[in-house]
């Protein structure tokens, strides 16, 4: 190493420690808001060259010291949703062509299109049994009615199984003379569906 070097190498350092201890109190005593307020930026944008401003920018190491999760806790992205045309947006996208990237034969093996179509059929099936079964109950109602009336019983039928009545022989007549209603029937002069 040189006389020189050994004496400049010091002295650049310090000056550099020095420019820096500068800079930072400067920084401490400029209010920077106000600073900016007295700036036309109009004026210094037109001045300065995007193009070549830019092409001095590393813009990959830029992004690199970008806290991309930071920045999006502070977007509203309701606000920013609410701002979508969304009827724009579907007009721009080829819907044929999203289409054609479906494989439609793999979503087809994943659906399990036998319980599908239990579960669809299922329903109306049992809703087809359910209004045979509430017919059968009306159709064997009325003809209990009728085989009552044929018979010309004085007593009505008794509403359930003599073993169910616990001892009970019938219950009481009711008192317009109509044989009383049994389970799921409408009462007497109602009619039946």
């Amino acid at each position: 190493m040189t006389a020189h070097r050994r004496i400049t190498d010091p002295v650049e350092a310090m000056a550099q420690r020095v420019a820096e201890r500068v800079v930072d109190l400067v920084l401490d005593v400029v209010d920077l808001n106000a600073l900016i307020q007295r700036v036309d930026l109009n004026a210094l944008m037109a001045q300065v060259d995007l193009n070549a401003l830019m092409a001095q920018v590393d813009i990959n190491a830029l992004l690199a010291r970008v806290d991309v999760g930071a920045l999006l806790e502070q977007v509203d992205l309701n606000e920013v949703l609410a701002r979508v045309d969304t009827g724009a947006l579907i007009d721009r996208i080829d819907i044929n062509a999203l289409l054609s990237r479906i494989d439609m034969d793999a979503l087809v093996e994943q659906t399990d299109l036998g319980a599908v179509i239990a579960r669809s059929s299922g329903g109306a099936a049992s809703e087809v049994l359910d209004a045979g079964r509430s017919q059968a109950v009306g159709l064997d109602q009325f003809i209990d009615r009728w085989v009552q009336r044929g018979l010309r019983r004085k007593k009505p039928a008794p509403v359930a199984p003599r073993a169910l009545l616990d001892g009970e022989d019938t219950p009481p007549a009711p008192q317009s003379g109509a044989p009383p209603a049994r389970p799921g029937e409408a009462p007497a002069g109602e009619a039946t569906t």
